[in-house]
């Protein structure tokens, strides 16, 4: 079992303690092995760990060449008259990889995958849910629902089920699966679109249909104009895909996530916390590790007892020196390849 966490003291050390951890990997494998499958997330979180893997891939410290990316969720339901348009929407998520790392990149990765959501025309999809009832159902206890697709289903649910949802971790697997996963945290502890309440077995890759809050949040935060712009379902990795990967990063700042990182590390393993699953991701061989700033950890340090007693490893990087995140300086080194 391996499960790690490491405290740092900002944001800033977060995402450099992360990314030096991700560039270690990355390395490591890339002298034993011809390709590297690196999964990534979109949101706040992550962006400074780009940022500084984007300098060590200029750099040549690592090599973008040989690495296929793949995205934990996108929406359904983009403003677009096509998916071309609905793809490069600017709160799609395709859209933030290419302005927040990809288009750092002096060499480009062997290929970049986000899950196939802007390829569903969402109205279409409404009218087959209407149609076809039979052909799925929902699962979850709280408002956010996976949308089950069933095999005998026919026609728009079938061609989602197959080409997009199953489509998507079959690749995955085609590619020998996930190197390394970089995750978030929602406010409640979920991970990507899979929300609190969704069961973990058997949702690989999920269709999701959004909770109404989720919704609101979106147009309050001014993501969207207003509700009926603002997409109303997504694709999404499941808690299950999400931990098949050989190492799993969560990244967390902020008193937002004190709450669901605690619950995740010393509760119960339930699908209310969907990221609790790395207690049994871990129980069973993965390589669990949590980078973490000390508003995030502050309680996990406060019972740092019970977490050793679990047997989790705490690692204090608070103190060290690291490098702040500026981000006009490090868009400009990061395309000439300068380390500061």
């Amino acid at each position: 079992m391996a499960f790690t966490i490491y405290v740092t003291s900002d944001w800033d050390q977060m995402s450099q303690v992360a990314a030096e951890l991700i560039e270690s990997d990355i390395r490591q494998k890339q002298t034993a092995k011809r390709e590297y499958v690196l999964g990534l997330a979109t949101g706040n979180s992550p962006t400074g760990i780009y940022k500084h893997l984007a300098k060590a891939f200029n750099a040549g410290r690592i090599s973008p060449r040989t690495i296929r990316t793949f995205n934990l969720d996108e929406y359904v339901g983009l403003p677009g008259e096509n998916p071309q348009q609905r793809a490069l929407h600017c709160e799609s998520y395709s859209y933030f990889m290419i302005s927040e790392f990809f288009g750092l990149l002096r060499e480009k990765f062997a290929e970049t995958n986000v899950p196939w959501g802007t390829l569903v025309d969402q109205d279409h999809l409404v009218r087959a849910l209407e149609d076809h009832k039979d052909c799925y159902e929902f699962q979850g206890t709280d408002a956010g629902k996976a949308i089950v697709i069933g095999d005998q289903a026919q026609g728009y649910l079938k061609t989602i089920k197959e080409e997009i949802l199953d489509a998507y971790w079959k690749k995955i697997d085609a590619c020998g699966g996930i190197d390394l996963q970089v995750i978030g945290v929602g406010g409640r502890g979920h991970v990507a679109f899979h929300e609190s309440g969704i069961p973990f077995e058997n949702n690989k890759v999920i269709l999701v249909k959004l909770d109404e809050n989720t919704v609101a949040n979106a147009v309050e935060d001014g993501h969207f104009a207003s509700r009926e712009e603002s997409p109303r379902y997504a694709v999404s990795m499941g808690a299950e895909q999400v931990y098949r990967a050989k190492t799993v990063v969560l990244v967390a700042n902020g008193s937002r996530k004190t709450g669901p990182v605690t619950e995740a590390v010393l509760g119960e393993v339930t699908p209310d916390v969907p990221i609790s699953y790395g207690q049994k991701y871990a129980a069973r061989g993965g390589n669990m590790v949590y980078v973490l700033d000390e508003v995030a950890a502050a309680e996990v340090l406060k019972r740092s007892a019970e977490v050793k007693a679990k047997g989790y490893r705490i690692v204090d990087k608070r103190g060290e020196p690291f490098a702040k995140v500026d981000s006009l300086t490090f868009i400009r080194d990061v395309r000439t390849g300068r380390l500061r």
